[in-house]
């Protein structure tokens, strides 16, 4: 018995706190299930939205009853149900005179109402206006409902009462038109006559704005000169559908008010009213996208910045991709759908795809970098860390290199664009600068000599630039002399520039030889003094720098710029004896000997 009445007692112990744990959860018991449920209207006045639908349905089913329990009444005339019948009765009448309501995608669709609107107080909404007699009467919907009660809107008061306050005009133009036939047959609580009228309406707003469109193609035509260009003809073709509808989009609202359509019906078509004007401001997103990307691709292929194109197009897809996109957002949202989940979802969305394509961005960055600043273009021979090679395409992604060895090096890029690009294309100068090592037998007037003579090499050659050439005596090694050389070449390419380099050291060769020295060998082998070394040539050299001396002649620590005029040009390049023969420049009198 012990054993049974401590199961039981566990047992006891074990459902209460159950019980209590589930009372502790909040939203779980039923109690607050229920109570989070908002009892249902059945006239749907919980929003903005409903009221005004709600409305609009009540009067085109003729049930003016039904349809003053949107209105804000006072208890005089709420106990009159005849005084409700004629205030609903002077309500349609005004807005099929001069009314107009919002599509209702664009009324609220929330119990709390706008929040967003600053104008207004809280708990009332803009949703129309009755424009009457020079007046603008703003149709606001407020909800009357007690702090903390579920929500119900309605017409205000103060909007019942300036509505009641204008004389109703009861001849409608429609009315004076339409045969009593079309009157008294009705469609949808509309007379058909109405429903005919809003078509013929259609066509002739087309029409209208078909020949204003016409006439104002016509009149730049004849006025701008450029117009007829076609770069500018498209611009014109461009705006011309877009703004044609859109115009026969604001005829048809305009007129189908001022004649006094059913407000019924023009809150049918409002919707469709609203897609086109959407539709007109797509088309001309799309078209100017056309424009822009043929424009720039034009121009880009005129400058031959080829790589560019494909990024053209890349970003006018990606914009066409953006308008279909928010095309559509903001056709569900005048269709009264509610895109906030589906705008939260796509910005989420974006958020992973971002994260996903981290890398692929990075790189569609990159080349857009790559083409915007252009430190290189196709066919640059340039370094890339330790790479070097000649471009040979900049891709979306990655960019191909062809290297020395004929291999293609793809780089991404990110990684292209992030790290540092020597481009050897762009140098409008090939820099000189060997080093020459000599003998440590080399007297001081050999180096003296040696000093002179390079640099008149330099100063003599036709392809090296006249900026001042640099030939010094830089230092005393352990086994040699050390002269240090700077210079520029003027050259079309690096091929070129090595065929000059190669000039200069042969001649400059030649003057070490002449001077009785010759340049340092760093080897661990024995040498006599006699090995490699000209006596005769070095007492040479040493007469003629003796005999500048005497002279004054002496070119150092400079040149004399008269002896630097002298020898400009001197030495004949190509070389004597070259295949490679330097193109003259022809006479101005020859060219016209041969005319004659």
């Amino acid at each position: 018995m012990k054993h049974i009445f401590k199961k039981s007692c566990l047992l006891i112990i074990l459902l209460f706190a159950v019980t209590a744990h589930a009372q502790l959860i909040p939203g779980t018991g039923k109690a607050e299930e229920a109570a989070a449920e908002t009892p249902r209207d059945s006239l749907g006045r919980r929003s903005p939205r409903g009221t005004v639908e709600g409305f609009i349905t009540a009067i085109g089913e003729s049930d003016y009853v039904r349809a003053s329990h949107y209105l804000e009444l006072n208890k005089r005339a709420y106990r009159k149900e005849a005084e409700r019948i004629r205030i609903v009765t002077i309500f349609q009448r005004l807005l099929d005179q001069s009314g107009d309501i919002q599509a209702y995608g664009f009324i609220s669709n929330k119990e709390t109402g706008r929040t967003d609107e600053e104008k207004l107080a809280e708990g009332t909404d803009l949703v129309g206006n009755i424009t009457a007699a020079g007046e603008t009467i703003d149709l606001l919907v407020k909800n009357t409902a007690k702090a903390g009660d579920p929500a119900v809107w309605l017409f205000s008061a103060e909007t019942v009462e300036d509505v009641l306050a204008i004389n109703v005009d009861t001849d409608l133009l429609i009315d004076k038109i339409l045969p009593d036939v079309l009157k008294e047959q009705r469609l949808g609580g509309v007379p058909v006559g109405h429903w005919l009228a809003l078509v013929v309406l259609i066509m002739l707003s087309y029409l209208a704005a078909w020949a204003v469109t016409s006439i104002i193609t016509l009149v730049i035509n004849f006025v701008w000169k450029k117009a007829r260009e076609e770069k500018t003809d498209l611009v014109i073709r461009a705006f011309e559908l877009p703004f044609r509808l859109y115009l026969t989009v604001w005829i048809f609202v305009s007129v189908s008010q001022q004649v006094g359509i059913s407000i019924i019906v023009r809150q049918r078509f409002s919707v469709i009213s609203v897609t086109v004007g959407i539709v007109a401001i797509l088309m001309l997103l799309w078209r100017i996208a056309d424009l822009v990307s043929i424009y720039t691709k034009n121009r880009m292929t005129a400058r031959k910045r080829i790589s560019t194109i494909s990024v053209i197009m890349f970003l006018r897809r990606t914009a066409k991709v953006a308008i279909v996109v928010f095309g559509i957002i903001a056709v569900l949202g005048a269709l009264g759908v509610d895109v906030t989940a589906a705008v939260a979802a796509l910005g989420i969305g974006g958020i992973a795809l971002a994260l996903g394509a981290q890398k692929t961005m990075e790189n569609f960055v990159g080349s857009v970098t790559l083409i915007a600043d252009q430190p290189i273009r196709v066919g640059d021979f340039c370094r890339i860390g330790d790479i070097s090679g000649t471009v040979e395409s900049i891709g979306m992604r990655s960019t191909k290199l062809r290297t020395a060895a004929r291999t293609i090096v793809t780089i991404p890029n990110g990684d292209f664009s992030s790290d540092k690009i020597e481009n050897l294309a762009f140098r409008d100068r090939f820099l000189f600068n060997p080093s020459f090592y000599f003998r440590m037998e080399t007297t001081p007037d050999q180096m003296r000599y040696l000093l002179v003579e390079l640099r008149a090499v330099l100063y003599a050659h036709p392809k090296v630039l006249d900026t001042p050439p640099v030939v010094r005596f830089t230092g005393i090694t352990s086994s040699s002399l050390k002269v240090d050389v700077i210079s520029y070449v003027e050259a079309p390419n690096w091929d070129t520039a090595q065929e000059i380099h190669e000039d200069l050291l042969l001649r400059m060769m030649d003057v070490v030889i002449s001077s009785g020295t010759y340049f340092a060998m760093p080897t661990q082998m024995a040498y006599t003094p006699n090995d490699l070394y000209d006596f005769d040539k070095a007492n040479a050299a040493s007469e003629t720098v003796q005999n500048w001396r005497d002279k004054g002649e002496m070119q150092l620590p400079k040149f004399d710029p008269a002896q630097v005029e002298k020898l400009k040009g001197t030495i004949k390049y190509p070389p004597e004896g070259s295949v490679v023969k330097e193109e003259q420049p022809e006479a101005p009198h020859s060219a016209n000997r041969k005319l004659k």
